[in-house]
């Protein structure tokens, strides 16, 4: 027997909505991604199949909610701590690949788990749901696909999913991920400042 509950609408039907959910979707991916890696009971939950599929809105409240989690490394970071294995001090940066298929990443289950600070669940979110690599059904662009024009002759949001997905900086992925994260909720709707631009 199989129980099913239906939760919202898949993330994917959300690809071509308005700009401003788009961005508040966005935003809320950012913070699962930093939840699920750091938190209060000292598990990082490494998301290892990340695709538009994997994830649903709830009809009621619009909550991103991970409607699929067969695939998450649980990473014990006080015992990473406690054993002290060899780097385990040391920021863990997941390395980008090219790919040809949709919804691929490269990570090493052995870092992810002898590794304290580990940026995996950025680089997945950014990689395969938010930026220009992210490829799904056909499209590429990923979420935050064809900004408005002041958004995109800015330049900044460009720079830090860029930054986000293939860092040019050694341990730029960290610091990108949380600029976003604040540049997104700069842009949510509820902060007219950004949006409101002409």
């Amino acid at each position: 027997m199989v129980a099913v509950n239906y939760v919202g609408e898949e993330l994917w039907s959300f690809y071509n909505a308005p700009w401003e959910k788009r961005v508040d979707l966005a935003r809320q991916l950012m913070d699962i991604a930093e939840q699920l890696t750091n938190n209060d009971f000292e598990f990082a939950l490494y998301l290892l199949d990340v695709s538009f599929d994997n994830f649903a809105v709830g009809p009621r409240d619009g909550k991103v909610i991970v409607v699929d989690a067969e695939n998450v490394l649980v990473a014990d970071k006080r015992l990473i701590k406690q054993n002290k294995p060899e780097n385990y001090d040391a920021w863990y940066e997941s390395r980008f690949e090219e790919c040809d298929r949709e919804a691929c990443l490269s990570f090493s289950k052995d870092s992810l788990c002898s590794r304290v600070t580990v940026d995996h669940n950025y680089y997945a979110v950014c990689q395969n749901l938010l930026s220009r690599y992210a490829t799904w059904r056909g499209t590429t662009g990923g979420l935050l696909h064809d900004p408005p024009a002041h958004i995109a002759k800015d330049g900044q949001l460009e720079t830090l999913l860029d930054e986000c997905t293939r860092p040019k900086k050694r341990y730029g992925r960290f610091q990108a991920a949380k600029e976003l994260r604040e540049y997104l909720t700069q842009l949510h709707p509820s902060n007219n400042s950004i949006i409101a631009q002409p």
